[in-house]
């Protein structure tokens, strides 16, 4: 079968089912890249009035030839014009064109409703041509196998190869070198046709731009298991669906009405710096067309009231799936005409959604006003603003999440919202719209009219309330986009198999089809872990203590985490690793996240690492930021306010991320902060020294997964997980995730039985703060109802703490974390199921309002003195370098809440010090420590020079640098050299031996000595 055979065999299938068909370019001009007679005979039976003013009835043959020449000509001068200033091809077909005196439709879009026999005709009316071997070119005698014309006007150029004889990998070099796009009307971004297609029998390739050897081709396929290409069909190629489905008439005229738009964004090329305004088409990835028509079918066919789960992954183009989705909700109708939804609301934390939202809105809308925006000011104005928006029908509004909390006093009297119904699409979808604020915004949106001189029904409102929880009464359609669900995310939103009942997503783009794809990179390609062995000891070991073994593991390990040696070791691995492997990548400008488990690691990580690159000479080539949010204390330096600003004085008002991506620097290392929803596509490594697991570790990694041209490589550190947990987390992802388990709804009936047996809460005062909290008495007054069974908590805390009675202060602490576990399964699980039950919601009511009067009034006193404690042996060896290969053909299995607050109060397990640290050093010692390890002779030098006098009075009396070069530091760690001998001679004899102890002082001082000197002066 040879190409020619399969041209004929698509033409002939479009043929018979709506298209017209050129078997040759006869007709086609190729000056104008037009196809003349379909534009005029469109405009002549669509708009006969109209064309009758330019093209005369009455007028003599020459003076009609004239008129339509004139119409051609104005519809080249439109097409050539810049797509910013309202021309191009795009333009062309969806606004009218003025031809004095006459205004021109060269195209109808499908109507929202078939309520105007008028549109439907016109609909009807667009013709839609397939041409066969066009010789596009004034030029020289180079054909395209197709060309895909609407009413005239080229839209589409197709490039056909039989895999029999030649693959898709040969046409995508024939567009690269030899379909050169200057001086070619048909081939130009924004004057030709819209998108180039390549189509062999395995594969679909698509470009809107075509750029010589910087063509970049986008696969346009249906995906097979999960991952690249298309699955097998009888009787024909994987790709028939591309003709039979894509290219349907009806199908096809809609992505060219509802789909493509033009977008227009400043760029900064993250490799040159250079600045551009780029001008984009943007045509839907086949998985974005397939999930928008899925949900307008499914609407259609089910009505409102759903909930929607879009696993899309990372690479997906949520950004376009998202105003693609939104602008189809808001134009939806019913057969009878009336709006499926009287509003969109999109829910997202990205400032960059709004943006784009609101420019896709306004391309794919002909009506100005479609989009509102309430993502500034204040909480009062955000409120006002919304309230405002939704009583005016406004189609779109764009909101963060934070937004609807302000707004529900306003709205939520207003009766004017009763009756309306809403498409809410929620920007990866986590638990922040699984609680109280997703049940806030049902409020928002469904409230119902109270009389204002009366008090409410409390019950009334509660089952009330309830009701809404449970699919807000068909008024509220959830749109979930999330390329990591959580179990409790597709309980929410997942929709059931029909076969098996479990929940799943309703379109599925999968981590594994992206990579495969090449619009994400798999990060687990190179992927390095570190093995850690260490031994610490008590320095007093004659003095042992006993002491709450869980808390004193917690604590040594945390002390182990911040100990100027480990984190030093681990900055020169990290510094040294950089230079040699990730430096290099993309022409230099590679850049590199460090990932800790804490603000106090974060700060001491960029402080160690900004000494060792002044140390080693790389002052100007390697520069770092650190990212945390609020402010942290370092007990070790005495600084009490240590903020994002503080430790970033080369900002200079800058945001982090515009920092970051420029050239000054190359390091971030970051505490909980752009671990989700960061986009650095420069990002190729990361080092991690925190512990990661499910969903964050997918996240967090993921982080590198961006593409950019010459990307190939990422590299990841790892110092503390295990690479088989890793993997496992990933293989959730990286095809389909299900629900497995579902959650048990009476997992709230066990909690609030285990509340009630505690005998802390009588309800009484339940009733007494749900009826303040309803009828919104003052805030004294609500209080007052609570603090009877706060009162009784406290009283029973005191005591307990007073009689060293361990066993209830361990219940009243299980009891605090069970009404908080409460609260939230209870926000969660009222969503998917009606408990029927007022009582239930009462306490649900009640205990968010208690749950704020028993929280812990003071930080736990730490168990150890840690400055007893001494690192004795430690250790950082790397391990292999590992591929972590994700298994094909496995759907990731997602639990639900299966109990909540159920476990049982223990009593506190106390244990000698000495046992803890021997169990911790077997645990973590490893094996064949040895001498060379030893640290602790460093620990006892640096601990008898911090309560020197004669050093703590240098320290108070001068700055750090002339302290750093003081000869008293000299003489006086000379002295205590053998001072801090006794009990390992054989450590200080070597350090004793040196000739020069400058080594040992500068070590002194990179961990900190001045600091501590000062900070032990003034105790």
């Amino acid at each position: 079968m040879h190409e020619e055979a399969f041209e004929s065999e698509l033409c002939t299938h479009l043929a018979a089912n709506g298209w017209l068909y050129s078997p040759t370019d006869a007709g086609y001009d190729r000056e104008r890249a037009l196809f003349p007679e379909d534009l005029l005979v469109f405009l002549q039976e669509t708009q006969p009035d109209d064309l009758a003013k330019v093209v005369k009835p009455e007028g003599t043959d020459a003076q009609q030839a004239q008129g339509r020449s004139r119409v051609l000509d104005r519809v080249v001068r439109v097409l050539a014009t810049d797509p910013m200033n309202s021309g191009g091809t795009l333009n062309v077909l969806k606004r009218p064109i003025g031809v004095t005196p006459a205004s021109l439709s060269l195209f109808q879009s499908r109507p929202a409703t078939d309520l105007n026999a008028t549109t439907e005709a016109r609909f009807a009316a667009n013709r839609v041509r397939v041409m066969r071997q066009v010789s596009y070119s004034t030029r020289n005698g180079n054909r395209l196998d197709l060309v895909l014309f609407v009413n005239g006007i080229p839209v589409a150029t197709v490039e056909i190869k039989t895999d029999l004889t030649q693959n898709a990998a040969a046409a995508l070099k024939q567009y690269a070198q030899d379909r050169v796009p200057v001086g070619e009307p048909l081939l130009a971004f924004g004057r030709g046709a819209l998108v180039h297609f390549v189509v062999s029998n395995e594969l679909v390739f698509m470009t809107t731009k075509l750029a010589g050897v910087n063509t970049y081709f986008l696969p346009f396929n249906q995906g097979r298991n999960n991952g690249a290409g298309n699955p097998n069909r009888d009787e024909t190629s994987p790709t028939a669906f591309f003709w039979e489905e894509t290219l349907q008439r009806e199908t096809w005229l809609d992505i060219v009405g509802r789909f493509l738009h033009y977008r227009f964004e400043e760029r900064q090329d993250p490799l040159t710096g250079a600045k551009t305004y780029d001008r984009q088409v943007r045509f839907p990835r086949y998985h974005q067309w397939r999930a928008v028509t899925k949900l307008e079918a499914t609407i259609r066919s089910e009505g409102p009231g759903g909930s929607y789960l879009i696993q899309h992954s990372a690479g997906s183009g949520k950004t376009d799936s998202i105003a693609w989705t939104a602008h189809r909700m808001a134009s939806l109708h019913t057969p009878v005409g009336r709006k499926v939804f009287d509003g969109v609301i999109v829910v997202s934390d990205r400032q960059v959604l709004d943006g784009q939202l609101q420019r896709a809105v306004e391309q794919l809308e002909s009506r100005p006003g479609v989009f509102e925006g309430i993502t500034s000011g204040s909480d009062g104005s955000k409120s006002a603003q919304l309230a405002q928006a939704l009583l005016a029908g406004r189609q779109i509004i764009g909101v963060t999440l934070q937004t609807f909390p302000f707004a529900l006093d306003v709205i939520e009297k207003d009766v004017g919202l009763a009756d309306r119904t809403y498409a809410v699409i929620a920007d990866e979808a986590h638990s922040s719209q699984s609680g109280e604020a997703a049940a806030s915004l049902k409020q928002v949106l469904t409230a119902s009219a109270e009389d204002d001189e009366n008090l409410v029904d409390s019950e009334a409102v509660l089952a009330d309330l309830m009701d809404r929880n449970v699919g807000g009464r068909g008024t509220i359609s959830f749109f979930a986009f999330t390329a990591t669900p959580k179990g409790k995310t597709l309980e929410l939103f997942g929709r059931p198999d029909q076969i098996t009942g479990v929940p799943g997503p309703f379109d599925l783009y999968s981590m594994k089809q992206a990579i495969e794809e090449g619009f994400i990179l798999d990060v687990l390609k190179n992927y390095l872990p570190y093995d850690l062995a260490f031994t610490v000891a008590h320095a007093h070991a004659d003095r042992d203590v006993e002491v709450d073994t869980k808390k004193a593991n917690t604590e040594l390990m945390r002390w182990v985490r911040l100990h100027p040696v480990n984190i030093a070791q681990k900055v020169a691995v990290i510094v040294e690793h950089f230079r040699a492997n990730v430096s290099s990548e993309l022409g230099g400008r590679a850049k590199a996240m460090v990932v800790t488990a804490s603000r106090l690691e974060a700060v001491r990580y960029k402080t160690q690492i900004d000494a060792y690159i002044k140390d080693h000479g790389l002052t100007g080539v390697l520069g770092t930021l650190v990212a945390f949010s609020g402010s942290v204390a370092d007990p070790d330096t005495g600084d009490s306010d240590i903020t994002e600003a503080t430790s970033n004085p080369g900002l200079h008002g800058r945001r982090l991320e515009a920092a970051f991506a420029g050239e000054e620097y190359q390091v971030m290392i970051v505490a909980s902060k752009f671990q989700t929803g960061f986009d650095q596509p420069l990002l190729v490594g990361m080092y991690v020294d925190k512990k990661l697991s499910g969903i964050t570790a997918v996240q967090t990694l993921s982080r590198l997964n961006r593409v950019i041209p010459g990307k190939e490589n990422t590299y990841i550190l790892d110092f503390v997980n295990d690479p088989a947990e890793i993997l496992a987390a990933f293989q959730v992802y990286y095809e389909e995730a299900l629900l497995t388990t579902p959650s048990d709804p009476d997992v709230i009936h066990d909690m609030l039985g285990k509340l009630q047996g505690m005998h802390i809460v009588d309800e009484i005062d339940v009733d007494q703060v749900v009826d303040a909290w309803i009828n919104k008495i003052s805030n004294n007054t609500l209080y007052s109802r609570v603090k009877t069974s706060r009162d009784r908590f406290w009283d029973r805390w005191r005591t307990a703490a007073e009689t060293s009675d361990d066993l209830e202060r361990a219940r009243l602490e299980d009891f605090r974390g069970t009404v908080n576990a409460f609260v939230r399964s209870y926000d969660f699980l009222s969503q998917i199921i009606n408990y029927e039950d007022t009582r239930v919601e009462k306490w649900a009511i009640f205990l968010r309002v208690f749950r704020r009067v028993i929280e812990r009034d003071e930080p736990q006193a730490p168990v150890l003195d840690l400055d007893d404690v001494i690192l004795t042996h430690y250790r950082l060896r790397r391990m292999d370098q590992q591929s972590l290969g994700l298994t094909q053909g496995e759907a990731g299995e997602l639990a639900g809440i299966t109990e909540g607050g159920s476990g049982q109060a223990k009593e506190t397990k106390y244990g000698w010090l000495s046992e803890i640290i021997n169990q911790l050093n077997t645990l973590f010692a490893g094996s064949g420590l040895g001498e060379t390890d030893q640290v602790n002779s460093f620990e006892s030098v640096f601990r008898h020079a911090v309560d020197n006098p004669q050093l703590q009075a240098e320290a108070m009396a001068n700055t750090q640098a002339d302290f750093d070069t003081s000869p008293t530091i000299h003489s006086q760690v000379e002295e205590l050299l053998y001072t801090a001998g006794e009990g390992h001679e054989k450590a200080i004899s070597a350090l004793l031996q040196m000739e020069d102890i400058g080594g040992l002082i500068k070590v002194l001082l990179q961990a900190g000595l001045y600091e501590r000197l000062r900070s032990a002066a003034r105790e």
